[in-house]
């Protein structure tokens, strides 16, 4: 038998667009759905921090997204997170955030164009063309001249109003500009993705999620030159033997026991589903076996040594997690006699007294002293630096005490509680958390906040919650044995 390699042929580009609300998830999801369909593997990344269109893009991809973001992770681990979960892939794409040229850094260090350069891709421009004919020619032609170090390989029109701006479109472009239109998409609904109050209904809630995902591949198929655009993003081929496939098993693998494993319960269901896939390895890589629960179905924690209470939108489903009473009380109880818990934003919410949204007030579970009020603008948004407090409980984060760590938050709700006499073990540096200047609400075991973290090389704090976990049940035993 022949020992040959057999050659992967290689696709690589990033999505990017003028601004935000260009339409590049949709693009981004129905490429990867035809893709799919075509029988290719795809590895999508989403930059920046975001939950929700990484949800989609892992729909159609059939495997998880990975965030790349220059706030949380150096450019070697950018660099790395990217070429480890795109090796074993006929295509590779990564989905911008806001627009091509925009960022935190007026030099653009931080921005798409950036991260486009840093990994080597070309760009596919998806512009939003409401209102727009000839304009469209000076519009791409500062955008390939603002920074000729960057490929721009090809635009994408979206919201075409008919044929008539189309032709229009097509013809200025041509004439003024040396870029190919590799598609033109109109205002179709099957494209249309239900929005609320922080943006796009995340894809593990959306009603028929799937059936969505297969209409805006539908679309996207017609509408896209996929064989033009691809003969313009090919990378070249690739030895198939040295690579090492990355699955999606992430969310349901069990792990083998060991002496020291600990188990942690996470909400996984629709009210709460904002994880990071590099937070969730980072568990099992710590010896941590993660055991989902749902907060709106189950009426009872599974035995578990922690639990994880990660965003998502409670609000939205105050009836049904209120209803839940019975898992409210072991949820309590639990916090109550000691077991180590972390919530995240939408866990801390359900955590509290109360949530009160529009005008509708729900018990929650009661483990912290306070209610939340959801309020029509937001309270937190964006990049956060937190200050690590030398009374953090976990050893692992006490040991960086006075540490600044990067995270980001978006909430729209405010927490009312006593928060002059509370425990708290971060000052807010940048961004807002529980009241402007301090975030991670301590009570008992249980550490809550409106900080979202990330399981990076500069905050490894999944580390420290697991040995945290670990050491409750190690002192818990010693107790029992004694007793």
């Amino acid at each position: 038998m022949s020992s040959a390699a057999t050659p992967l042929r290689v696709n690589r580009f990033f999505i990017s667009a003028a601004h935000k609300s260009s339409g590049k998830t949709l693009v981004s999801t129905g490429l990867s759905r035809v893709l799919r369909r075509r029988g290719k593997s795809v590895a999508a990344f989403k930059k920046g921090p975001d939950y929700i269109d990484p949800m989609w893009l892992a729909l159609a991809t059939d495997r998880a997204c990975w965030n790349l973001d220059f706030f949380t992770m150096a450019h070697d681990e950018i660099a790395s997170c990217f070429r480890e979960h795109s090796g074993d892939v006929n295509v590779c794409l990564v989905e911008g955030n806001k627009g091509l040229y925009d960022g935190l850094d007026v030099e653009g260090s931080d921005s798409n164009a950036a991260m486009a350069k840093l990994l080597g891709l070309p760009v596919v421009l998806v512009i939003d063309v409401e209102g727009i004919t000839r304009g469209i020619a000076p519009l791409l032609s500062g955008y390939t001249g603002f920074d000729p170090s960057l490929t721009i390989c090809g635009v994408i029109l979206n919201r075409v109003a008919g044929p008539r701006q189309e032709d229009k479109l097509r013809a200025a472009i041509e004439r003024y500009t040396d870029l190919a239109v590799l598609g033109a998409i109109g205002r179709e609904p099957a494209l249309a993705i239900e929005e609320r109050h922080l943006g796009l209904i995340p894809g593990n809630e959306a009603t028929r999620a799937w059936d969505r995902v297969e209409a805006i591949g539908d679309v996207i198929e017609r509408s896209v030159d996929v064989d033009e655009l691809l003969s313009r993003t090919e990378a070249g081929a690739r030895d198939s033997r040295k690579v090492s496939p990355q699955r999606m098993a992430l969310r349901d693998a069990p792990l083998a026991a060991s002496a020291d494993s600990v188990s942690i319960g996470i909400a996984r269901d629709r009210a709460f589903g904002f994880y990071y896939p590099d937070d969730l390895q980072a568990f099992e890589k710590a010896g941590a076996r993660l055991i989902p629960f749902d907060a709106l179905q189950d009426r009872s924690l599974p035995a578990v040594d922690g639990l994880f209470i990660g965003g998502g939108f409670p609000e939205c489903f105050l009836d049904e997690l209120s209803e839940n009473v019975a898992l409210r009380k072991a949820i309590r109880d639990f916090i109550d006699a000691g077991g180590p818990a972390y919530a995240e934003c939408g866990g801390l919410m359900y955590l509290s007294r109360s949530i009160t949204w529009q005008d509708h007030k729900r018990e929650m579970v009661g483990a912290i002293a306070g209610e939340i009020d959801v309020r029509p603008r937001p309270v937190g948004r964006g990049y956060m630096r937190l200050q690590v407090e030398a009374n953090h409980p976990w050893p692992g984060m006490q040991r960086r005490a006075g540490t600044v760590i990067s995270v980001h938050e978006f909430h729209h709700a405010h927490l009312k509680a006593d928060l002059e006499s509370a425990q708290t073990v971060y000052s807010v540096q940048r961004g807002f958390g529980l009241d402007g200047t301090r975030d991670g609400f301590w009570v008992k075991n249980l550490l809550a906040g409106f900080a979202h973290q990330r399981h990076v090389q500069s905050n490894p704090w999944v580390d420290a919650f697991v040995e945290f976990v670990r050491s409750v049940k190690a002192r818990r035993s010693v107790g029992g044995a004694a007793g």
